[in-house]
């Protein structure tokens, strides 16, 4: 493949920056500004020099073809922090017929060279956009190759249920035992127990990924903005003394003790003639019932009927004037009785997420169904059509290592990762 190269480290002033090259010579153009560099995997200290002029000088590494990230040939320079270096570097590199690396590219020349297996990809991708520790971990695993591993266990145990069946077919009047068909479905049932658990855990594993959404619901002027504001400590959304200030849905993005949330201030609920009001009434009551918890404010401790589940908080507002309510208490103004609030909503987001498991991306739940649902097969039918559901579950965990039917998803996994990624 032709050389490319980009940034590894964001644009800007810093102390070190650091040049990614990759393909075939990128050894070679290293030495052209550096100077030999004998082994692979060390760092060299360097001075640049471009046509006798110094540029720079810094630490050089190159990787072998095949023990690189991408699986190529890469040099990195790492370099001072200066834009007008690498004004320089570019300029440079653009005349020895190198060109920047799209988004993503390092990525996806790493899956082409069998160097990473689009679940690893995914994983990555997570990685690299993680905002909290519980992203981060779950997004660790998957990139480190957990799922692959699993399917690649999957696969090893598919083989041997379709070589059984096959033995059956291709040697029926042979001495076969009796019990290969038997121990073919105990295959199969372990097979798809591991599945169900995957799929049975992947609404809690997209909700890490993703994040929760918890929505402040209630009547106008029950305190819902003020409470969010005070959750952020910034003013996030306007206050008034007037009823029916929200009209629209406010979102403000934290991390609760490693849970990314999202907490939703919507338009008080109420009976209203004011059109534009209306329309924000009814958009909180779809988003506040989409959402994963709800929180329910008010003066006297009433919720509303519609949006009610057991799983949902009662909040009494303005705890400084001594409204109680019936369940929580709390105070926009002084604080009184957040901590608690925030500690129930974090149990109860909690225990959703417990379940999670590794699969957390729409395309990996599909593969796995596609699986699922192959080896859905009755015990009586031919050994010829039970050992082609056979096949047709292996081709689904081919799909979800990317191995085959990958090309409809690599534009969209690699357009979000950054330009040298």
């Amino acid at each position: 493949m032709e050389l490319i190269f980009a940034e590894a480290t964001p644009p800007g002033r810093g102390g070190v920056s650091i040049l990614r090259i990759s393909g075939d010579g990128a050894r070679s153009l290293a030495e052209r500004l550096a100077g030999p560099l004998p082994q692979p995997r060390h760092a060299y200290f360097r001075k640049i020099v471009v046509n006798g002029e110094m540029l720079d000088q810094g630490l050089v590494i190159w990787f072998e073809s095949g023990q690189s990230f991408t699986g190529e040939e890469v040099a990195e320079l790492q370099l001072h922090g200066a834009p007008v270096i690498f004004r320089r570097m570019h300029q440079i590199l653009f005349s020895q017929g190198l060109r920047l690396a799209e988004a993503g590219e390092f990525t996806r020349r790493a899956f082409l060279n069998g160097r990473m297996d689009l679940s690893e990809i995914e994983g990555l991708g997570d990685l690299l956009s993680a905002e909290t520790e519980s992203q981060r971990l779950m997004a660790l695993r998957t990139s480190n190759g957990e799922l692959a591993r699993k399917a690649d266990d999957w696969r090893t145990l598919l083989i041997r249920a379709g070589a059984l069946v096959e033995s059956s077919v291709d040697f029926a009047d042979e001495d076969v035992p009796d019990d290969v068909p038997l121990e073919v479905f105990d295959l199969l049932a372990r097979f798809r127990d591991e599945l169900d658990c995957q799929i049975n855990g992947y609404g809690a594993a997209e909700r890490i990924r993703n994040g929760f959404e918890v929505a402040i619901v209630g009547p106008p002027n029950a305190g819902k903005s003020s409470l969010l504001n005070r959750i952020a400590r910034r003013d996030v959304a306007l206050v008034s003394d007037m009823a029916g200030t929200t009209r629209d849905i406010i979102e403000l993005r934290l991390d609760l003790r490693g849970l990314a949330v999202t907490m939703l201030d919507t338009a008080g609920l109420r009976e209203t003639q004011d059109g534009i009001e209306g329309l924000g009434i009814e958009r909180a009551r779809s988003r506040a019932a989409a959402a994963d918890l709800r929180v329910h404010l008010s003066l006297d401790g009433n919720v509303d009927g519609a949006l009610w589940h057991p799983e949902d908080l009662i909040v009494a507002s303005k705890a400084d004037l001594g409204f109680t309510g019936i369940g929580l208490a709390v105070s926009s103004l002084t604080g009184q009785g957040l901590d608690r609030m925030l500690d129930v909503v974090f149990e109860k987001l909690s225990h959703m997420a417990a379940g999670a498991q590794l699969v957390s991306h729409e395309r990996q739940l599909a593969a796995l169904t596609d699986a699922r649902a192959a080896l859905t097969i009755d015990s009586k039918l031919p050994a010829e059509l039970i050992a082609e559901s056979i096949r047709n579950a292996s081709t689904s965990l081919d799909r979800l290592l990317g191995r085959i039917g990958a090309e409809d998803y690599l534009d969209v996994i690699f357009t979000s990762f950054c330009i040298g990624k």
